[in-house]
């Protein structure tokens, strides 16, 4: 570890405010997420993130647009990533930002890093044509390529911090509970 009494920026993080970080989620660890996704026509779709709430109740605004869209063979319009492509962005970009914090926190700088998924689906689950055929993954594969100044045993450390602690990563490797609530209106 690093020591405390200088500022430190390793991988663009700046290891005193990530510290602050960890120490206000100690006291405070709820965050909060909302996302609300609206149908645009065809298959397309536009989602606007929410306020996160902080563990102490600030709300960070946030300002941002997440298209969703189906390729052309798919019967959409192919304006943007399709669902399946962001869920796994989704995992990704979470675990991309353990890899790096779990660096930092180590004093390691990075030059590399790259995570590639993937999965297949049977759309028989999507389109109802089989009752054994589930209409997700059966499971998805991952490969983390990472480089720099670290030893091979800090980043296998790293790697397995991630899978223990990345919440994207969690919520697909285990079953997590859906509330759902059906609102039927006039628009």
């Amino acid at each position: 570890m690093l020591s405390p009494i200088q500022k430190t920026i390793i991988n663009d993080i700046d290891l005193g405010k990530l510290t602050e970080l960890v120490e206000e989620a100690a006291v405070n660890p709820n965050l909060g997420f909302e996302v609300t996704t609206r149908w645009t026509g065809q298959f397309r779709s536009e989602s606007r993130p929410g306020p996160i709430t902080m563990g102490n109740g600030d709300k960070v605004a946030r300002d941002h647009v997440i298209l969703a869209d189906e390729p052309e063979e798919i019967l959409g319009s192919n304006e943007a990533p399709n669902p399946q492509e962001l869920l796994m962005a989704a995992l990704n970009a979470c675990m991309t930002v353990g890899y790096v914090a779990g660096a930092a926190k180590r004093g390691i700088r990075l030059d590399r890093l790259e995570i590639e998924t993937k999965g297949t689906l049977d759309l028989r689950g999507f389109f109802a044509l089989s009752d054994t055929v589930p209409p997700g993954y059966p499971g998805i594969e991952y490969v983390v390529r990472i480089a720099g100044e670290g030893t091979p045993e800090q980043f296998a450390e790293i790697h397995a911090e991630v899978q223990a602690t990345s919440p994207n990563f969690d919520n697909l490797a285990r079953a997590i509970r859906i509330d759902a609530k059906l609102e039927i209106g006039k628009e």
